[in-house]
């Protein structure tokens, strides 16, 4: 199926004509009952059937609506103006809305491309753009629409990591508008058959599952001070091999191998260590005099 434009006119030009029908019916019938004639008065009841059948090609359409014309069952075409209109008689006219509609999908549990069970559901946002194929092609479209919603969230939360700490890896939670655009280029595609056009997809839930949320933000918690202390000892490195080039550089020292190596292990401890340090000074050793 594919939608079509039907026959349609001016509905104010049909109502000046029923009205002149009407009057010319009412003229007849007068002039057969004063004359006793049996043709005219069979004349105003063929004018009054098609002042009827002028009647029930009448239809209105609201802003935002279309009007799907079938005639005995056949599809002849769609109206999409607004206002009143005159179009085939005898026909059934099916009204259809063309707004933009939105709904909240059920709260999926779905594994996520580790297989860590998560919740997730969005708003999709929709607008009917083919009243034939969203009429004939499926049985429904609001169900299809929700449905295929929701088959396609399950897909592409199926893709994609929760969460990752990789500088370049696509997840749920830190690319979300990546994810919304593929949800929409993927339902996009499965509402094709409906005359749906997606206008937009949002993720409004998106959750570890309660069975196993406690465990993985123990997870997070862990690759996070893990991935802070990487950055502390690169930092402490840094710093300590910055201190010994600047001493050795202005004080013309030269350090023993010992020596280097116990200053590099007393500059790592106060830098890395949570606590504060408590220097120790050296003041060598005591002769027999000494005290």
């Amino acid at each position: 199926m594919k939608e079509k434009k039907t026959f349609h006119v001016n509905g104010y030009f049909g109502l000046l004509v029923l009205f002149i029908v009407l009057l010319l019916g009412a003229y007849v019938f007068f002039l057969g009952v004063t004359n006793e004639s049996v043709l005219e008065i069979i004349s105003s009841i063929v004018i009054l059937i098609i002042a009827i059948l002028f009647i029930s090609s009448l239809t209105i359409v609201g802003p935002n609506q279309a009007k799907a014309i079938l005639f005995f069952g056949k599809y002849l075409g769609t109206i999409k103006s607004n206002g009143l209109f005159i179009t085939t008689p005898l026909t059934q006219k099916i009204n259809v809305s063309l707004k933009v509609r939105n709904f909240n999908s059920a709260r999926l549990k779905v594994n996520d491309l580790d297989g860590n069970p998560i919740e997730i559901s969005a708003v999709i946002v929709f607008r009917v753009v083919d009243t034939a194929k969203a009429l004939f092609d499926v049985d429904h479209y609001q169900d299809f629409v929700e449905i295929q919603s929701e088959t396609a969230i399950r897909h592409i939360a199926s893709q994609y990591p929760y969460d990752t700490f990789g500088e370049n890896d696509v997840t749920l939670r830190g690319d979300t508008s990546r994810v919304s655009q593929e949800l929409t280029k993927e339902l996009q595609d499965r509402l094709e058959v409906a005359g749906v056009e997606v206008v937009e997809t949002r993720l409004n839930h998106l959750a570890y599952s309660t069975e196993i949320a406690s465990a993985m933000l123990q997870r997070q918690q862990a690759r996070a001070i893990l991935s802070a202390r990487q950055t502390i000892v690169e930092g402490a490195v840094s710093m300590t091999q910055m201190a010994l080039e600047q001493i050795e550089k202005g004080q013309d020292i030269q350090f023993t191998d010992d020596r280097k190596v116990q200053l590099i292990n007393n500059l790592l401890v106060s830098i890395i260590t949570d606590n504060g340090t408590q220097p120790v000074i050296n003041t060598g050793e005591l002769g027999e005099e000494g005290l």
